[in-house]
C-alpha cells in the first residue's frame, strides 16, 4: 500500500473527505442552512503535530529547537523536518526541489495552517472525540481496512496514535472553519449556472467536472506486507477476472462471488455521479473506456481493481442521468446541554427500537428531529450525488433501501439515516443548473479560500527564530 498519508488524503477528501430546510446538510451560497447543495471542500493531507516546546528555555542547536512563533505559538524543527521527510517519501518528484527551498516552503505552510487553527479556536470551533472516532472509521472503511489494521499501518509509517488523531482533528477543524468563513459566502446566480451549461454544450472540450459516470468495481485485496510472489498471484487473479468480464460474464455476479469490497452485495455499482466524486485513479483508467467496457486491473493502496463502465453522460445534455436516493433522517443538533456522545447514545436507542419494530421512523423524526424535515417525518426527498455534506452522503451511500445507519456525526450534529429507495433518473433543467452551480461554486470557493488564507497569514504575528535544519 502507498504511504498512510495517501490514505489520509483519500479519506479526508472523500469521507470527512470528508456539505432545503433540513439542517445538518450543506448550506447554500445564500447563507444559512437552507439548501442541500454540494459536497465538502478539498483539503490537504493532515499534518503531523509534534508537541511544541513549552518555554523559551536555552536552545541547543543539536537537539530540538523553535524555528518560528505564530502569535506566540511555537513551530519546532522536528515538525518541519517530519513534514519534509514525509513529503519526499510520498512524492519522489519533491526530491528535485533543493532541500533548503523545500524546507522553506514547508515552514511557510505550517505557519499558515497554525494561523488558521488559531482562528478556529478563537471562533469556538471544536471537534470532539466522537467525531474523530468516526473520521478514523471512515479512513479505514474507504481503504478496505479494519480500524485495527489501519492503526497498524499508521504505526508502520512511524505515526503515533495520538499524533494520528490530532491530524484528523486538525483537518476537521479546518473543514468547519472553511465552511464558516468562506463557503457560505460564495454565491452563484441562476443566470451564471445556465451560461455555464450553455458553454459546456457548445464547447469542443467538455469540462470533466460535469461528466457523469456510473462505475462498478471488483477488488482483489492485497494484504499489508504481501510478498512479491503473493502480489503476483493476486494480480494474476485480478487479470483472470478482468478477462472473464471482457469475455461477457455477468460482472455483477463476478463481483458478488469474488470481490473483497464491502459493496459486493450490490454488484459493485457505485452509482451515477460526477467524475470528481470518484477516485482520480478510477476516472483516469476509464476515460477512454466505452459504456459496458472493462478497465483494469489497476493498482491502488487497497489492491487490484477491475472496473466496468455502466453509463456515461455529460451534464447539460438532454440524456444526462444520475442515481437518486430517497432518504430520511433524525437530527440532534450540537447542543451545549447535550454532548455528542449522549446524542449518539440516544439515536442508537432509536435504532434499536426501530429494528425491534417498537417504533416508527417517521414518528420518531416528528417528535425528536431538530430540523425543518421533522414535520415531514424526516423525509429529505429524492437527492442527487453531491447534494449532502460528505460525512452524511458517505454513510447514506453505504445503505441499501430499507437499511438504517448507525448514528452519524456531521459538522451540524448527529444523524440517524434511513434510505427509502433509489432510482436512475434524468436530470431536470433545474437539477442540471444546480449541478453546474456546484461546479462554479467549487471554483470560486477555491479562489476565495486562497485569498482568505493569505489574509489570515498577513494578520498573524510571525517571528522567525533559528532556521530549520535536518
Amino acid at each position: 500500500m502507498k504511504h498512510i498519508r495517501s490514505i489520509l488524503t483519500l479519506s479526508c477528501l472523500a469521507a470527512l473527505a470528508a456539505t432545503s430546510g433540513a439542517q445538518g446538510l450543506r448550506p447554500s451560497g445564500g447563507g444559512g442552512i437552507t439548501d442541500i447543495m454540494r459536497a465538502g471542500p478539498r483539503l490537504a493531507p493532515p499534518v503531523p503535530r509534534t508537541a511544541p516546546a513549552a518555554t523559551a528555555a536555552p536552545v541547543q542547536r543539536s537537539a530540538e529547537y523553535i524555528v518560528a512563533l505564530v502569535n506566540s505559538e511555537p513551530i519546532t524543527n522536528t515538525e518541519v523536518q517530519t513534514r519534509v521527510t514525509r513529503l519526499v517519501k510520498e512524492n519522489p518528484e519533491a526530491e528535485r526541489v533543493p532541500r533548503a527551498e523545500l524546507t522553506r516552503l514547508v515552514l511557510e505552510r505550517l505557519i499558515s495552517e497554525r494561523a488558521q487553527l488559531q482562528v478556529a479556536k478563537e471562533n469556538g470551533i471544536k471537534v470532539d472525540d466522537v467525531a474523530i472516532d468516526q473520521a478514523e472509521q471512515n479512513v479505514a472503511r474507504q481503504n478496505q481496512l479494519s480500524v485495527e489494521e489501519l492503526r497498524r499501518r499508521v504505526a508502520a509509517e512511524g505515526i503515533a496514535p495520538r499524533e494520528f488523531r490530532n491530524d484528523l482533528r486538525d483537518q476537521l477543524l479546518l473543514t468547519r472553519l472553511r465552511d464558516r468563513e468562506v463557503e457560505s459566502k460564495v454565491k452563484v446566480s441562476d443566470s451564471e449556472a445556465d451560461e455555464y451549461l450553455r458553454d459546456q454544450r457548445n464547447a469542443p472540450t467538455k469540462d470533466a467536472a460535469l461528466q457523469n459516470i456510473n462505475l462498478a468495481h471488483l477488488l482483489v485485496a492485497v494484504p499489508e506486507n504481501a510478498t512479491d510472489a503473493q502480489v503476483a498471484t493476486l494480480q494474476q487473479r485480478a487479470q483472470s477476472l478482468a478477462q472473464r468480464a471482457r469475455s461477457g460474464e455477468d460482472f455483477a455476479k463476478l463481483v458478488q462471488q469474488n470481490s473483497d469490497s464491502p459493496d459486493r452485495a450490490n454488484g459493485g455499482a457505485v452509482g451515477m455521479r460526477t467524475a470528481d466524486r470518484y477516485p482520480s485513479l478510477f476516472v483516469e483508467a476509464t476515460q477512454s473506456t466505452p459504456v459496458n467496457g472493462i478497465a483494469g486491473p489497476i493498482r491502488s493502496g487497497a489492491g487490484f481493481h477491475v472496473l466496468k463502465v455502466l453509463a456515461k453522460a455529460q451534464l447539460g445534455a438532454a440524456d444526462a442521468t444520475v442515481t437518486q436516493t430517497q432518504v430520511r433522517h433524525i437530527l440532534l443538533l450540537n447542543d451545549p446541554k447535550r454532548t455528542t456522545a449522549q446524542a449518539v447514545a440516544q439515536l442508537a436507542e432509536f435504532k434499536r427500537r426501530l429494528q425491534a419494530n417498537s417504533a416508527d421512523f417517521a414518528g420518531l423524526a416528528r417528535d425528536n428531529s431538530q430540523d425543518a424535515s421533522a414535520k415531514e417525518g424526516g423525509d429529505l426527498g429524492w437527492s442527487r450525488p453531491g447534494q449532502f455534506v460528505p460525512e452524511f452522503e458517505e454513510a447514506m451511500d453505504r445503505l441499501a433501501p430499507g437499511q438504517i445507519s448507525d448514528p452519524v456525526v456531521s459538522r451540524f450534529g448527529v444523524h440517524l439515516i434511513q434510505v427509502v429507495g433509489r432510482r436512475e433518473s434524468k436530470l431536470t433543467q433545474t437539477e442540471q443548473r444546480e449541478a453546474a452551480r456546484a461546479v462554479l461554486r467549487e471554483q470560486r470557493v477555491e479562489e476565495a479560500f486562497t485569498t482568505w488564507v493569505q489574509e489570515v497569514r498577513a494578520r498573524a504575528y510571525v517571528e522567525y527564530r533559528e532556521p530549520p535544519q535536518s
